[in-house]
């Protein structure tokens, strides 16, 4: 009876498709997080040319990080109930919206309105691709969300080259070129729906929601507060990260006067450390346990935090690999393992995570913005240091296996 059971996963797991599917779900992650990743690496250039300040950009960051965030969970809620396989293509097709308006915004005003579109399409995007890719995983959950994760990583590290190589001399109108890899997106996201719709007519609903539980007996009491524990890991990990996002490049022109495509060369340097860390996480945590994964990955980043502020140009560089290699690492496995702790809401788990990563970015760019304006943008990465200090909370976590 327990082959049985299984047959659904395993078949996925040992057939070519199901490894196709996770490489294309990894492909339109990076397609969709490389048109996200553009906005934060112009940040200069529309500073300049729109007259900003460090408030109206954290505003940007905000407008497209609170659409997401918001929304994801009800999307996940949603489809929880009411898959919707071709869900994925057109919340593609609204970042594609997104970025035409942004490369012909005449205004703050519709910059603003075109980062809330591109946040919309993510909100769409993020629940459902996250619950194809368990779908797709055959039992190996942590590898499948690590390689559906590395993809949105590799994106977001190459928005800023290319951002420096296309943007930054060519200027704003330039956008309207990565509209190809929105519409390439589109098309791989189509495949992956069809495959999607055959999978929910051949497998059993209690088989797609329930399969890799390991929660045991715990109380609802100590599943809400083991929730709340690794949403508080999630906000040191990405309010940290929204200092480098927003306003690394900031920090490299202020204190060491880099030029705006050289510190986009450096944001690359941290954000594939980042994609590199992703990668790792989830089989590190398939292997040993997601628990030792989350605490290590959190609270082992600290001494290099520590140290970043006080470094010279070079090894303010170099020590942004290890802490964005060590403090990716935890996201797929404390999203695996809040998947494991409520099986029967995938779509709601990953809008949960994926919604609160997203809103704790953009309130971390807002509130991080208004504090530069105030104290300096060196002091801010000084302060920024400490945040991992909060992964001292995962020892707090049940094991789970």
């Amino acid at each position: 009876m327990r082959a049985k059971a299984e047959a659904p996963e395993a078949q996925a797991a040992g057939s070519g498709p199901a490894l196709a599917v996770l490489m294309g779900l990894s492909l339109s992650h990076l397609l969709n997080d490389l048109v996200q990743s553009l906005l934060p690496a112009i940040y200069p250039l529309l500073k300049q040319s729109f007259h900003l300040d460090f408030g109206q950009i954290g505003l940007i960051t905000l407008a497209f990080q609170a659409t997401a965030s918001l929304l994801q969970p009800v999307v996940g809620l949603y489809t929880d109930r009411h898959p919707l396989p071709f869900s994925l293509a057109a919340g593609m097709g609204l970042s594609l919206a997104g970025l035409g308006l942004l490369a012909a915004a005449p205004t703050y005003a519709a910059l603003v309105a075109a980062a809330a579109l591109v946040g919309l399409g993510s909100a769409i995007f993020h629940p459902e691709a996250s619950r194809v890719a368990r779908l797709a995983s055959g039992g190996r959950y942590g590898l499948a969300q690590s390689v559906f994760q590395v993809g949105g990583n590799a994106g977001t590290a190459l928005g800023p080259l290319l951002a420096a190589f296309v943007v930054v001399p060519r200027g704003q109108g330039s956008f309207a070129w990565f509209g190809i890899a929105a519409l390439t997106g589109i098309a791989v996201l189509t495949v992956v729906g069809r495959w999607y719709a055959g999978r929910l007519a051949t497998t059993p609903r209690v088989a797609r929601t329930t399969s890799g539980a390991a929660v045991g007996r715990l109380s609802r009491t100590r599943i809400v507060a083991t929730i709340a524990i690794l949403l508080a890991l999630i906000f040191s990990k990405f309010f940290y990260t929204a200092s480098f996002s927003s306003y690394y490049t900031f920090y490299l022109i202020h204190r060491f006067g880099v030029p705006v495509a050289q510190s986009q060369l450096y944001l690359f340097v941290f954000l594939g450390a980042v994609a590199a860390g992703a990668l790792l996480g989830g089989p590190i945590g398939d292997r040993f346990g997601r628990k030792l994964v989350i605490w290590g990955s959190i609270l082992g980043v600290l001494p290099f935090t520590l140290a970043l502020p006080h470094a010279n140009l070079f090894w303010t560089v170099a020590l942004t690999v290890p802490i964005g290699l060590i403090l990716a690492s935890a996201l797929p496995a404390i999203l695996v393992y809040a998947q494991d702790l409520l099986p029967g809401r995938i779509g709601l788990v990953s809008g949960l995570f994926y919604g609160f990563a997203f809103g704790m970015g953009g309130l971390g760019a807002a509130l991080l913005g208004e504090l530069a304006d105030r104290v300096g943008i060196e002091q801010v990465f000084s302060m920024c240091a400490y945040l991992p200090v909060i992964g001292f909370l995962a020892v707090m976590l049940p094991r789970l296996r």
